[in-house]
């Protein structure tokens, strides 16, 4: 995906009191510095232009979400959304998911969200694959026991990767559907992305898998 340079994104992420960049980040004190409650801490890993986590934010109000997001030319897209209805239990973060362990202290996180993740659909790149082992290994220093990931893509190549991946790393799947769309239960509840709206008007089929740290 080539990204279009914004620009003033970078400065205007690193002055926005919504935004936390790599020299702010809050280890360990996201709850009690951040959002000032003990509200349990979801993450999205890879939070693109925002739509998922500001409605997910929206729609669970007893919840403190992370937006997480490399890319400032993207990450000031979530910002808009997050400035034209802010919460108090939102924010975004700029920076890499390699550097999570910078980010975040240990049991600080309860849920993960990895949608549509780029797939690196090379042998030789699997390893930058956010549901590869290198990967999970990160998300449970970080998670509370009994956390869980949540994973939707369209690539039916990276969600069998991931299933086999969570499985052999010794997370315990909880629920997994190669059509989330044709499970009307779980669609109820079901917050889309941006790309997502995008794949289902095109007759894609969404895949999703809940697993949980243990």
């Amino acid at each position: 995906m080539r990204l279009r340079n914004i620009p003033g994104a970078r400065q205007r992420l690193e002055e926005s009191p919504f935004v936390y960049v790599e020299t702010e980040l809050k280890k360990g004190e996201w709850s009690n510095c951040v959002f000032k409650s003990t509200a349990p801490l979801h993450i999205e890993i890879g939070t693109g232009k925002g739509r998922f986590i500001t409605q997910m934010a929206k729609k669970h109000p007893d919840i403190n979400y992370l937006g997480l997001e490399k890319y400032s030319s993207v990450l000031v897209k979530a910002l808009n959304k997050v400035e034209a209805d802010p919460g108090e239990n939102i924010k975004l973060v700029r920076m890499d998911a390699t550097d999570l362990n910078m980010c975040f202290e240990e049991d600080e996180v309860n849920k993960i969200y990895l949608n549509f993740s780029d797939p690196w659909p090379k042998d030789r790149h699997a390893k930058r694959r956010l549901t590869s082992d290198r990967f999970l290994s990160q998300y449970e220093k970080i998670m509370k026991p009994g956390g869980c990931i949540e994973f939707k893509t369209d690539n039916t190549a990276l969600f069998e990767f991931s299933l086999e991946s969570v499985r052999d790393q010794g997370w315990k799947l909880l629920y997994h559907t190669f059509d989330l769309y044709g499970d009307m239960e779980m669609c109820a509840d079901n917050v889309p992305t941006e790309y997502e709206i995008r794949f289902t008007a095109n007759g894609n089929k969404i895949c999703k898998l809940i697993a949980a740290f243990e």
